[in-house]
């Protein structure tokens, strides 16, 4: 159960209804995850939904690329609802079951090509140091130049944000999903 009300199309005002609306009629076609939480302040969804669909949809990374980043930003912010949704999508756009089980477990990726394995080591780096090295910069300059690097950052820093906020209000998952790994606050005393 979620920390906070998540308000439904029925008891939306107008303001929330507009965003809520938006989301559902673009390329999302549905509300759910952190989005539910941000309509409490409807300006805050509006902007949050557009940042979302350009860093999602509106990028020089692959969708491949953007899934990968995505995943082990979830899984390293320890976020079953993050993990849970782009799992989903990793599996729709053809990202093989060894892969996602390996940054599930945390563990080397096997046979990625080199553009994918420069983007999980960036967003590796980028989740556990909240930096990167000299050599993974170089890397990733050099096989994407500065717009894709400057992309990729804003992409695991957004769903940074996406993951602490279902991780603070406990955003549920569907019914019946169980979780891939607890929510960092059961470890906390």
């Amino acid at each position: 159960m979620a920390r906070i009300t998540l308000p439904s199309p029925e008891h939306m005002n107008p303001d929330q209804r507009r965003v809520y609306d938006k989301v559902v009629s673009g390329r999302r076609g549905k509300i759910q995850g952190p989005l539910r939480a941000a309509l409490h302040n409807a300006d805050l969804a509006d902007r949050w939904q557009a940042l979302g669909e350009l860093l999602r949809y509106n990028t020089s990374l692959t969708p491949r690329q953007s899934e990968l980043a995505i995943l082990i930003t979830g899984r390293a912010c320890r976020s079953p609802f993050e993990w849970y949704a782009h799992r989903l999508e990793a599996e729709k756009i053809g990202i093989a079951p060894q892969i996602i089980e390996a940054i599930l477990a945390e563990t080397p990726l096997p046979g990625l090509p080199e553009d994918d394995r420069a983007v999980v080591q960036f967003a590796t780096e980028l989740n556990c140091f909240k930096s990167v090295s000299d050599a993974t910069y170089a890397d990733a300059l050099s096989r994407f130049g500065e717009r894709t690097v400057v992309e990729l950052t804003a992409l695991v820093g957004y769903y940074t944000m996406v993951a602490m906020t279902l991780n603070a209000h406990e955003i549920p998952l569907p019914e019946g999903v169980q979780p891939a790994f607890p929510l960092p606050q059961r470890d906390m005393k």
